[in-house]
């Protein structure tokens, strides 16, 4: 199971930060807070999984260069946007950098935790399909040449026959390649051998 979510608070106004903390903890929701972006930054190499809560007007680098700085890193938490000066446009280019929700000031209790139960809840599905993705890749480092191979015409529908004719080889041999795919894989059914592949190869 992955290890339970953190909820990262970027705001440069040290009351904001303590009551927000104060509000998710209350709520079971554990958070870490920073000051600025340019300490959060420094901590993302080693942060834990979660959302990232940011105010938008911020010293030295604002909230929106910092979402446009965690893209670059390639950091894929889902960001919580907060601003005191929100305008349609700046709300508009929030969206399109792919931030998960957009907050004026001041909001409601019950508006933030939806939006971090939200997000919190889309990075855990995310999370949970990056687990199963490394681990079915990690069992397709296990095939042999041949076997991906037999494995690659599984997938695409064809009989034994065509895959034997394909490679040059018996239907025999390609039956024996076959379990043996099964078997390192942990599939116990073609659509099951199907949806692992796909999963291998989601971007």
């Amino acid at each position: 199971m992955p290890d339970a979510p953190l909820v990262h608070i970027v705001d440069d106004d040290e009351g904001v930060r303590k009551s927000l903390s104060f509000l998710l903890e209350c709520s079971d929701i554990a958070t870490r807070s920073y000051e600025s972006a340019v300490q959060f930054l420094k901590a993302v190499p080693a942060m834990e999984r979660g959302c990232i809560i940011t105010d938008v007007r911020m010293p030295q680098m604002s909230g929106m260069e910092l979402v446009a700085r965690l893209k670059s890193l390639g950091v894929s938490d889902p960001v919580i946007v907060i601003t005191g000066h929100a305008d349609v446009p700046m709300a508009i280019e929030a969206l399109r950098e792919g931030v998960s929700d957009f907050i004026e000031k001041p909001f409601s209790d019950e508006a933030i935790l939806l939006a971090v139960r939200s997000a919190l809840a889309r990075q855990q599905n995310r999370a949970e399909v990056e687990i199963e993705r490394d681990q079915i890749q990690g069992r397709l480092a296990t095939l042999s040449g041949r076997e991906r191979e037999v494995m690659e015409g599984l997938i695409l529908g064809k009989a034994n026959k065509v895959i034997a004719y394909d490679l040059d080889i018996s239907a025999r041999t390609v039956e024996v390649y076959r379990a043996n795919v099964m078997t390192k894989m942990n599939a116990r059914t073609l659509s099951e051998l199907v949806r692992m592949v796909m999963i291998a190869r989601l971007a």
